[in-house]
């Protein structure tokens, strides 16, 4: 605790101790590089950089549907884990609607897609298994294989098919082999490979974990993710789908068998030791899936600005990233420049975010545009006459 000094006024302040001298190092590194984080409450006119791909947070759709259930709105915590005094009706009626959904035999809820991820990977990869896990996974899953037992883990680099093979081969020992892959990566927002990638993993006997976070509701008929579009949900140990992006709520399942659901249970901390979610945000999450699973459901608005956006990239004199998904990004190699782009954007009303390093490697700092539902190619135009 620091230490309590007085000055010759009497008035008391607080002595730097070695702990607050080592944070304000690390903070004004951060502001030498141009890249110091903080929080903002500002929302501007056009929203180019919120995760809401369908518009279900914004839009009031899922808030109707939850009027629908009977627990909606009584219960404001859920007052331990789910193991204690968490679980309840709708909790449980919830994972089998979203197995049901994305065409998994089980699913099992957790409190956000970081949570699903770091227990997942840490609970299933004891000290006798092998991870092997692209070079542009998100922070939870690298989270997930740090804090996983795992005696070995490699890195291989980004979609590069060839990289993996030659990982898979030296690791195929007969002991759990694990790859840890996205399906729509969320700062470059390409695909991964994933027909090629699982002929390598059956090949190898290695098991697949696959992140939907960026594909639950924008891929497939009914936003069951790309894994499903596909046709190769049986083919994948286990899928992530957060709820949070295009589902417009909170929280996440793991998809996969009723064995492996069992075994997250008993091992996965993130699921035993937290205060499970409120019966508030289950409700949604049942909402939201109702909502997707509805006749009248479609993506296909935002598929055709996907398309629109695309067109205007192929005309652009700039750096863009190739990608077929909601996330877009042009690269500004540089934290200062990439900030001031976005004060540009913002000042004409348009709301992208600036991703600078270390979040994504030097040289390739960028701005994330995020397209929506709810976007107009009128607004997209308006994007490319800031830019240009």
């Amino acid at each position: 605790m620091p230490m309590l000094t007085t000055t010759h006024t009497n008035i008391r302040c607080w002595k730097m101790s070695p702990a607050d001298k080592y944070l304000e190092k690390k903070i004004a590194e951060r502001v030498s590089a141009g890249n110091l984080r903080t929080l903002t409450g500002e929302r501007l006119q056009t929203d180019f950089f919120s995760n809401d791909y369908l518009g279900f947070a914004t839009n009031g759709v899922v808030a109707q549907q939850m009027k629908l259930y009977p627990g909606y709105g009584h219960e404001t915590g859920a007052t331990g884990s789910r193991l204690l005094s968490g679980n309840f009706a709708e909790a449980e009626l919830l994972e089998q609607a979203a197995a049901a959904f994305h065409d998994a035999e089980a699913a099992l809820l957790f409190n956000s897609g970081y949570n699903a991820n770091i227990g997942l990977i840490a609970a299933v990869a004891g000290r006798e298994a092998t991870i092997i896990y692209d070079a542009l996974s998100h922070a939870s899953i690298l989270d997930g294989v740090r804090l996983s037992h795992a005696g070995t883990k490699f890195k291989f680099r980004h979609n590069d098919l060839e990289d993996l093979e030659q990982l898979l081969k030296k690791s195929a020992t007969g002991a759990p082999l694990y790859v840890v892959i996205e399906s729509v990566y969320s700062m470059d927002g390409d695909f991964a490979p994933l027909k090629d990638i699982i002929l390598l993993t059956e090949r190898y006997g290695a098991s697949l974990i696959v992140d939907e976070a960026h594909a639950t509701g924008v891929f497939g008929n009914h936003g069951e993710g790309l894994v499903h579009a596909l046709g190769l949900q049986k083919q994948v140990f286990a899928r992530v789908h957060t709820f949070g992006k295009a589902m417009g709520c909170h929280g996440a399942v793991v998809a996969g068998s009723r064995r492996l659901v069992q075994y997250l249970i008993n091992f996965a901390r993130s699921f035993i030791y937290t205060t499970a979610l409120s019966g508030h945000s289950v409700c949604a999450a049942r909402a939201a899936y109702d909502c997707m699973k509805a006749p009248d459901f479609s993506n296909q608005q935002l598929h055709d600005l996907i398309g629109y956006f695309r067109s205007r990239v192929a005309t652009s004199q700039q750096m863009w990233l190739d990608s077929q998904s909601s996330i877009q990004a042009i690269i500004i190699p540089d934290n200062r420049q990439c900030r001031e782009l976005s004060g540009l954007l913002a000042e004409s009303g348009i709301q992208a975010r600036a991703i600078l390093s270390p979040t994504v490697p030097h040289g390739k700092e960028r701005i994330r545009i995020c397209l929506h539902q709810f976007n107009t190619t009128v607004q997209v135009g308006m994007l490319f006459d800031v830019l240009g």
